[in-house]
């Protein structure tokens, strides 16, 4: 059986690291090896203290074992490194960097901290290490999209006046679609969260048709007009504007915050807005800015707490799921406030543009 190692702590000792700890202004590497010490030193078990303070089993004997060789100071200390072994130099270390920035593989879009490795000579560990510290992640890609709309600055400053500033005697609506929400039954049944494990489902999965969710946001109480069709034609955006139509108070201008999709300019849609002048505004948000309408924020809401990860058996109960979750939302008096102003918007655009 393998021997316990155990702390042979000094009464001073304990002041001194109690101290330490007290002050707070130590590195954070070495207050776990002052507290695995102190612990073990106080009979907490091995496991108990690697559990804890999140660090391994070996972790928690090399710190005793290093505080009987060397004292708190060997604990305040870092080993310094191996004899022979030539620290990787600066001029290294700048090719690397603009190396991985300029150039790409040949048969690759991006490198490895291996394949670096054998190209410079050094263990990946190390590439991985340079890397790091220059904060350079060639694994990850950002995607971006400015819009190339001649009107962008005037329907932005449209749009935004209406959240901030919206007219009096008026609702502000945030208007748009969700197609093709699919109703997929997982081919066995979802197995419960536990603890270790996350809920699992099957990947594979049956289809039960698809929904098309019209909504509407009201900005300023933040409550949800939905209805769920079987396509998003213009004949069912009119459908569904003349619900908001006849949902809404009586005498009140109904401003409609839209993208730019076919079907919201479509004639058939132009004639009733034509028709109903005086009781429907439209207002377009710039091409690729769907940042910028409302709804697609509560859209995230329904699909990330709701639609994502159940499984449904009929497109029937999909839809009764939707509409449950909409009158639980209108419910729950949540809501959403924009803050941003026109100024702040372009600058920060620009910040971009300019960092690019």
């Amino acid at each position: 059986m393998a021997r316990i190692l155990l702390p042979q702590v000094k009464e001073k000792d304990v002041k001194l690291m109690e101290a330490l700890l007290s002050a707070g202004h130590i590195e954070y590497k070495y207050a776990v090896r002052l507290q695995t010490v102190l612990n073990r030193a106080r009979g907490v078990s091995t496991n108990t203290v690697a559990s804890v303070l999140g660090i391994d089993l070996n972790s928690v004997s090399n710190h005793v074992k290093r505080y009987n060789e060397g004292g708190v100071e060997a604990l305040l200390s870092d080993k310094t490194r191996k004899p022979g072994k030539k620290p990787i130099s600066i001029s290294v270390r700048n090719r690397l960097t603009r190396f991985v920035c300029q150039e790409k593989p040949r048969d690759g879009t991006h490198w490895s901290t291996r394949e670096l490795s054998k190209r410079f000579g050094i263990s990946h560990t190390a590439v991985n290490t340079i890397l790091r510290e220059q904060n350079i992640k060639p694994h990850l890609v950002k995607k971006f999209q400015f819009s190339t709309d001649k009107e962008f600055e005037s329907k932005l400053a449209d749009v935004v006046g209406l959240y901030l500033a919206p007219p009096e005697n008026s609702i502000v609506f945030c208007v748009d679609e969700k197609t093709q929400i699919q109703a997929l039954e997982r081919t066995q049944p979802i197995l419960p969260l536990r603890p270790g494990l996350p809920e699992r489902q099957t990947h594979d999965y049956e289809r039960h048709g698809t929904t098309t969710l019209f909504a509407a946001l009201n900005v300023a109480s933040g409550k949800v007009i939905g209805r769920c069709k079987k396509s998003h034609k213009a004949e069912d955006y009119v459908s569904f504007l003349k619900e908001l139509d006849r949902k809404s108070p009586r005498g009140k201008v109904l401003h409609i915050i839209a993208d730019n999709n076919s079907s919201h300019k479509a004639p058939a849609v132009k004639e009733y807005l034509l028709k109903k002048a005086g009781r429907f505004v439209a207002h377009f948000i710039p091409t690729y800015s769907s940042w910028l309408n409302m709804i697609e924020r509560w859209f995230a809401e329904i699909t990330n707490k709701r639609i994502r990860r159940e499984s449904w058996s009929s497109l029937k109960e999909l839809e009764e799921a939707i509409i449950d979750y909409i009158i639980s939302w209108n419910e729950s008096g949540r809501k959403f406030c924009w803050t941003k102003t026109f100024k702040e918007i372009k600058n920060s655009i620009e910040k971009v543009r300019s960092d690019l």
